[in-house]
């Protein structure tokens, strides 16, 4: 694909994106043809930084917020609550270090997964007027709209990780997103599946973009390929209650033939029902966290792993250092590259010096305090 047509395609995949945003409709079919198109770029930005590379955008005048430094910068986040959210936020604190000449204070605050405490946190971040600049990864995608809109009113804001239903970020940061991660993990179990073969889709919670998108795209695949989907359960991300989610299917059904997962850190736990059951393991799609990849290579299952990768949560430190800098920087949207780690590239993401819940996509090697402040040795 020449180059201009790939900015043709970037244009519209990244303008279908940014309208989006401002409806919540986790099953647009143009966003759905919006991330195909984006999967099939090829990253602009440095080689070997993910984190700082984009697929397609277009450049933002930040010249307005430009200030001497260093700089202050707040973060309000939507918690902790999960591995993936711990290894991003260990990423995050390394990638404040690295700009340290640059920041003259992070201040942080902790939702706890709560709505109602980030609103809170948000107000007093912008009423306190200790802030240069906000960083925002929201817990849910409609309630924390209001506030963030406020907060636009009188600093910049950078959102990443969950949307909100506003483009009054001067940029949101992300990978390619739920549509993404639905297309490609939805169309790897497709190629598997045995003629007749049963899914189980084990999801987290209800009313996330990210997670609500990738059940939406890996549905709509289904559907469309005739995928006998026996069940669709919310395991709270808890391991406990996704064994058993899976042993009662196994029960009722004799046979769970894959299972789609719409995050995987409890992939393993999935696994164990079918090895308590004397089952056969399934085809599986569980993410970039070591337990999986470890179990995958030692078990030679059938499985891929799609990432939503952790080295995001360095992108809006950098993008905030060079907003307050007046640097353009690519927005409203940001889209980041989304690798899939295939059987092929195991080996290169198995990391015996790491923890089980690290997630391999992390982008941290290269940052201070690596291997240890991550859990490694």
């Amino acid at each position: 694909m020449s180059k201009a047509i790939l900015g043709l395609v970037a244009g519209a995949a990244l303008a279908s994106f940014a309208s989006g945003a401002l409806a919540q409709n986790f099953d647009d079919p143009k966003e759905f043809q919006a991330a195909k198109d984006l999967l099939a770029m090829t990253p602009e930005g440095p080689a070997g930084k993910p984190w700082e590379q984009h697929l397609g955008g277009k450049e933002v005048d930040t010249s307005k917020y430009k200030k001497p430094g260093p700089y202050r910068i707040c973060f309000s986040n939507a918690g902790v609550d999960n591995p993936w959210r711990v290894v991003g936020w260990t990423t995050m604190q390394a990638q404040v270090e690295v700009l340290k000449n640059d920041i003259k204070s992070f201040t942080v605050a902790d939702a706890q997964g709560k709505d109602d405490k980030q609103i809170s946190d948000i107000n007093a971040f912008v009423s306190s007027g200790n802030c240069d600049a906000l960083i925002v990864s929201p817990n849910t995608t409609a309630a924390l709209t209001p506030a963030i809109e406020a907060a636009c009113q009188k600093l910049p804001v950078v959102v990443f990780d969950r949307g909100v239903l506003t483009d009054c970020p001067v940029t949101f940061v992300n990978p390619i997103g739920g549509y993404g991660w639905g297309i490609q993990t939805a169309d790897f179990i497709v190629s598997k599946l045995p003629k007749g073969g049963k899914v189980l889709a084990l999801r987290i919670l209800p009313g996330v973009d990210v997670l609500e998108t990738r059940w939406s795209a890996a549905n709509r695949i289904f559907k469309e390929n005739g995928v006998n989907v026996v069940g669709a359960e919310f395991t709270n991300g808890d391991n406990a209650k996704t064994k058993t989610i899976v042993e009662d299917y196994i029960n009722r059904f004799g046979n769970i033939d894959a299972v789609w997962m719409d995050a995987g850190a409890t992939a393993v736990a999935a696994l164990e029902a079918f090895e308590d059951a004397g089952k056969p393991y399934p085809i599986i799609t569980g993410e970039d966290q070591e337990d999986f990849l470890k179990k995958w290579k030692e078990k030679n299952l059938t499985a891929m792993a799609p990432t939503y990768p952790t080295y995001q949560w360095r992108s809006p430190v950098i993008a905030a250092v060079e907003i307050l800098k007046g640097e353009p920087v690519i927005g409203p949207t940001w889209k980041l590259p989304q690798p899939v780690i295939m059987q092929a590239d195991l080996d290169k993401y198995v990391d015996d010096k790491m923890p089980p819940l690290h997630y391999a996509l992390c982008g941290c090697k290269d940052l201070p305090g690596y291997p240890q402040a991550w859990g490694g040795k």
